[in-house]
């Protein structure tokens, strides 16, 4: 009894046999094989399922790191206004986005309505040490207005207006478009400790 060769070499999505020609021999052929209809409506809708899934937790941690940037370069202000105040000796401030909590005096005045923009006051002459940050744009927005703080060369900030250290949340910065983890709050204590927390909450429309 003779022993048939089994196939060898075959690539996938080939469909091989055995064909038995003159002298007793057998040839092997192989025939291509495509994808079906039904393998190809399957791939598309696990794809599809897999973008659902994907597109919206890369949406989250995209909106999560502006959130953080944003926190961040008002973090720096701050510190760029404690700093100034002390290396340059005189006193500064760190703006907030509100004209009126900026108040009317010389240095309040040039910050206008400019968030997170520091200025310095040295010898009667304003400086603009930092202008604002530019991380501070829709979606990411401050919830309420950001606190006005005035550096006294000593390097402690007061509320403007106000004669005791700060001791209170400075900004909270939101985004509406998150459900969770949407809220970086920035607080500083004793004047000059920050600190900033995550927390979840709603958020005005921006």
């Amino acid at each position: 009894m003779q022993v048939q060769p089994q196939p060898s070499g075959i690539l996938s999505g080939e469909s091989c046999g055995w064909r038995a020609v003159a002298g007793g021999r057998a040839l092997e052929h192989c025939r291509q094989r495509g994808f079906t209809l039904i393998e190809l409506m399957i791939t598309v809708a696990v794809a599809a399922v897999l973008l659902m899934i994907a597109v919206p937790s890369f949406r989250n941690i995209t909106l999560s790191n502006r959130l953080n940037t944003a926190a961040n370069d008002l973090v720096n202000a701050i510190s760029v206004a404690r700093m100034e105040a002390i290396k340059r000796n005189t006193s500064t401030q760190f703006c907030s986005n509100s004209a009126s909590a900026n108040t009317n005096d010389t240095l309040g005045s040039a910050c206008n309505a400019e968030a997170g923009a520091v200025w310095a006051m040295s010898s009667s002459t304003l400086n603009r040490v930092l202008a604002s940050p530019v991380s501070l744009v829709p979606p990411v927005q401050v919830n309420g207005d950001l606190i006005a703080l005035r550096f006294s060369a000593q390097g402690q900030a007061r509320m403007v207006g106000a004669t005791a250290p700060f001791n209170d949340v400075v900004t909270d910065i939101c985004t509406s478009q998150m459900g969770s983890d949407n809220h970086r709050v920035i607080r500083m204590t004793a004047g000059s400790i920050l600190a900033t927390t995550t927390t979840s909450g709603d958020c005005p429309s921006s």
